[in-house]
């Protein structure tokens, strides 16, 4: 099994789409097992999913709790890796109302990626290219993170700031949040 680190998203930067509201007949387990092969099938490696979690929505272990609610905040998915030759991948997507679904899609088109390359039909590794060039998180929160930063003189004291249980503003404290996950990965 990957080891796969779930984190929560608190905020959903991308513009909204139309959704769809059909579901995936599929299970839990059966994506997982879908998405851990078709990132073996890359070599990827220090796999993240974000999604519309709360902290508490996220066991112990790192898995969403299996009563985790549906993000009232967004229910958009980020699943990102790295790979070797490609760098790193960022597959996101919010089109299903649930993020069950929207976990599944992103598995389902990776799934479908690796069938371009399997048939023939574009040349070894065109089809991951503009997934390749997509940051993980959204760079304008990390930003305006890096501003609050510079602003209150350190990531701690900033993160004390902007939170809400202290007063602070929710974006605020996510675009800090955002700066450090952003910082920390180089």
């Amino acid at each position: 099994m990957m080891d796969v680190t779930f984190r929560p998203i608190p905020t959903w930067e991308r513009p909204t789409r139309s959704r769809v509201y059909a579901r995936f007949d599929s299970t839990h387990a059966a994506t997982m097992e879908l998405l851990e092969r078709e990132i073996a099938m890359l070599d990827g490696r220090d796999v993240v999913i974000g999604g519309g979690w709360r902290e508490k929505d996220i066991r112990l272990d790192g898995q969403p709790r299996s009563n985790a609610p549906n993000p009232s905040e967004h229910p958009g998915v980020e699943v990102s890796f790295s790979v070797a030759k490609r760098g790193r991948l960022v597959f996101r997507t919010d089109r299903f109302d649930r993020w069950q679904d929207n976990l599944r899609a992103i598995a389902l088109a990776m799934e479908a990626l690796r069938k371009v390359e399997r048939y023939g039909v574009a040349d070894s590794g065109q089809q991951w290219a503009g997934f390749a060039q997509l940051a993980a998180g959204d760079t304008e929160s990390s930003e305006r993170g890096r501003l609050l930063v510079e602003q209150h003189s350190s990531v701690v004291a900033a993160l004390r700031a902007t939170h809400p249980d202290h007063g602070g503003n929710a974006r605020d404290f996510a675009d800090v949040t955002a700066y450090r996950r952003t910082e920390e990965e180089r």
